[in-house]
């Protein structure tokens, strides 16, 4: 069963702003030192990325199984971007990220999806979905979605494992989200921070500080900051007022920066330069380089928000690729032009954190609802599948390849098939979401006990723990 509600829902209460929970203080303009500072940035990948043709292998033997599967999907074997002196290569749209590889920054997790403990073929078609071992709603948008951005094998999680890992480890800052309302910035008592693009207004619509020289708004904002101030008799009713005293204290100090475009007074001479392949008079020319854009700008004045450790929550949506994947050719259409708005915005964004020094304290990484069918289908697209592969970048990133790639046979040893009939290869994922976000949580000091708090899976794997990417 499809459920085409691709993207997350981009509520902006008090335009955006609302969710901002336990800012317990906002720490005075100041220069975090680039040694002690972490943060990690999510970018999610909406309606599930085709990994088998993101990074494909170029030896003889596997490349001539990739081809005969994939047909009119296959890439060719020359255009394909050798990464380093691997068998892989990238589509040959992400060209940009290919030096990253080269420099030892980029790391290629392969099949990793959603899984309670460890899964062979056997046991999943003697499972079948009977039990706790096989996720629920595999191959649905929605449910798949809240288990990558949950790190959890609960389809009703509540929070995602951004939210709670930000209360968790006491972060002064929520999740901070360039990308609207995702499942991922959620905690038991808090909402991300949602912030705009640049050239957008941040704060609560017509109470600014420039609205509110006019009588009747200045009256309303006071209304709103009288009811933020009275006491609240719940928990969760002092949490909200406690959002909406910090959302305001935050717009007014981060307005400003926010609104600012590139090469406006004030600008940021380093994130300009680097994004520069990406402007086009005087604006962000991509959804996701708009989005990374102000990720850069934010951490660079990540002092205001206050702490040592930040995330942030960036997405991509368009990748449910049904029908018409390709173009004239392999190299054209949708998936071409998404994998290259990706690559192209990650490989700014990475220029950017050298250009503030700040390369080695910042991890990026790729989530998604899903792989897609090894196997094409009738509408030149792929289905939804389960295990796929994901990019890790960094000065901390430990590069090379991570994960076990899987045997590309049909109805081979990994495809999540009980049935002829089913045998598209979907795989059946080798690395678990849990060991995906425990890898990258506790690159950012989060303790043993901590990660089996966050990620209530995570024991189910033994002490293969972690991946090793960071």
């Amino acid at each position: 069963m499809h459920h085409h509600n691709h993207s997350p829902s981009r509520r902006r209460l008090l335009a955006g702003a609302l969710g901002l929970g336990g800012l317990a203080a906002l720490a005075p303009l100041r220069s975090a030192r680039a040694a002690d500072f972490k943060a990690l940035v999510c970018v999610f990948l909406y309606g599930g990325n085709d990994g088998m043709n993101t990074v494909v292998p170029l030896d003889a033997t596997r490349y001539a199984a990739y081809a005969k599967v994939r047909a009119g999907l296959a890439l060719p074997q020359g255009s394909l971007g050798r990464l380093g002196s691997s068998d892989f290569g990238l589509h040959p749209s992400m060209a940009a990220l290919n030096p990253l590889f080269a420099a030892g920054r980029m790391a290629v997790q392969f099949n990793v999806g959603p899984l309670y403990a460890p899964l062979t073929q056997a046991q999943y078609r003697a499972d079948a979905g009977k039990t706790v071992l096989t996720p629920p709603s595999l191959f649905s948008h929605s449910d798949q979605q809240v288990l990558w951005e949950s790190a959890s094998t609960d389809a009703q999680s509540r929070t995602g494992w951004g939210g709670r890992a930000s209360a968790l480890l006491g972060l002064p800052s929520p999740v901070i989200s360039v990308g609207g309302n995702g499942h991922f910035g959620l905690s038991d008592l808090a909402a991300p921070l949602v912030v705009p693009g640049p050239g957008d207004g941040f704060g609560a619509a017509g109470l600014a500080a420039a609205d509110v020289s006019w009588k009747p708004n200045a009256l309303k904002l006071d209304a709103v900051k009288a009811l933020a101030d009275q006491s609240a008799d719940t928990d969760l009713a002092g949490a909200f007022q406690q959002q909406q005293r910090d959302a305001f204290a935050l717009s007014e100090q981060l307005g400003p920066l926010v609104k600012r475009k590139p090469g406006e007074a004030g600008s940021n001479a380093a994130v300009d330069a680097a994004f520069a392949p990406l402007i086009v008079n005087g604006n962000v020319s991509t959804r996701l380089g708009r989005q990374l854009y102000q990720t850069a700008k934010l951490l660079d004045v990540r002092a205001t928000l206050g702490g040592s450790r930040q995330i942030y929550f960036a997405q991509l949506g368009g990748f449910d690729t049904h029908g018409n994947q390709v173009g004239t050719d392999a190299l054209s259409g949708t998936h071409a032009a998404l994998l290259k708005e990706l690559s192209d915005a990650l490989a700014c964004f990475q220029a950017a954190l050298t250009g503030l020094g700040l390369a080695e304290s910042v991890t990026t990484f790729t989530q998604s609802d899903f792989g897609r069918t090894f196997k094409p289908n009738n509408s030149s697209g792929t289905d939804h599948a389960w295990g796929n592969h994901h990019l890790v970048l960094g000065g901390a990133v430990k590069g090379g390849f991570y994960g076990s790639y899987p045997t590309l046979a049909v109805g081979g040893p990994d495809d999540a098939a009980v049935n002829a009939w089913e045998e598209q290869g979907r795989w059946i994922p080798t690395s678990s979401v849990d060991q995906y976000a425990a890898t990258l949580l506790g690159w950012m000091g989060a303790s043993a006990g901590q990660l089996d708090t966050l990620l209530p899976n995570l024991a189910n794997f033994g002490s293969a723990r972690t991946l090793g990417f960071v």
